[in-house]
């Protein structure tokens, strides 16, 4: 049996490879295969030439998983996969119930019968969640900060600044398994597979990734202004901006499009895709 450890070196703004060192103390003294997943570009001649009792071990944040599922759909992956968190925001970690320094855990249930995303002629699948209004406007900016030279991006600072300054609502059409409704003013409309994104955010803290019924749910920020957005805002990082309901509505359904009337960035499990129009999100 070999154990293979499968690193991003550029997650967690870059300490990617030092974090994923700390993964020695839950190996029991193996000596692991080190793998950078930057530089892995044929998955299914990698599982091929693995023997069925290896282990593998993922390190890396939530764009490396969203990586990861992408380019391994489709190979058969008979082996255990677990996942040791060294990303920065970590939202599918935060959805398990863990915390940073916490044992690895196997994660191939969680890989199975993934959503896919259908934006701008692209389909992904998606671990955690679509982004869609100033959480994908926070996305954008980060890049551009990222690009820039800054190493510690503050999303919700950025979040803050755009409520305030920069970001403008949108109208929006929203179909949910064939029923369709209309908003106007909103601030925010993802589709989660999960409960949490955007780096701590629960956007809604009714979902269940492995539910029976596989049901997405949609969350719609929408009618309110500047000021008292900013004020209920906040309570997103506790799940209790739920408690507002008439500014804050879940929907649960299989398939869900969002139109807006302007185009926006969209972000998949923290990915930025920029003038963005429309997103079809289903299971």
């Amino acid at each position: 049996m070999s154990t293979y450890v499968l690193f991003n070196g550029l997650s967690g703004n870059g300490s990617g490879k030092t974090k994923a060192e700390d993964i020695k103390s839950f190996l029991g003294g193996k000596e692991p295969v080190w793998q950078d997943v930057t530089k892995l570009t044929d998955y299914k001649s990698f599982f091929e030439g693995l023997n069925a009792d290896d282990e593998i071990y993922l390190c890396g944040g939530d764009g490396t998983l969203n990586r990861f599922i992408n380019d391994t759909d489709g190979i058969t992956i008979s082996q255990p996969i677990y996942y040791f968190p060294t990303g920065s925001g970590n939202d599918f970690w935060n959805d398990l119930g863990k915390k940073m320094g916490d044992a690895p855990v196997q994660i191939n249930e969680y890989l199975k019968d993934l959503p896919f995303v259908e934006v701008n002629g692209m389909k992904r699948r998606f671990l955690n969640g679509i982004g869609y209004g100033i959480d994908g406007y926070c996305c954008e900016v980060g890049d551009q900060l990222r690009e820039a030279g800054n190493e510690k991006i503050d999303y919700a600072g950025i979040a803050i600044k755009g409520l305030l300054f920069h970001y403008k609502p949108t109208n929006a059409e929203i179909d949910v398994d064939g029923k369709k409704f209309s908003y106007r003013k909103v601030w925010l409309a993802p589709s989660m597979n999960g409960r949490y994104y955007g780096g701590g955010m629960i956007a809604t803290p009714g979902q269940d990734r492995l539910g029976k019924d596989r049901l997405l749910s949609l969350l719609v920020f929408h009618g309110s202004g500047k000021i008292r957005t900013l004020a209920i805002f906040p309570s997103i990082f506790k799940g209790k901006h739920v408690d507002h309901k008439k500014v804050v509505e879940v929907k649960t359904g299989h398939k869900i499009t969002v139109t807006f009337d302007r185009p926006v960035a969209l972000q998949i499990d923290g990915e930025t895709v920029l003038n963005v129009t429309t997103y079809t999100a289903y299971k």
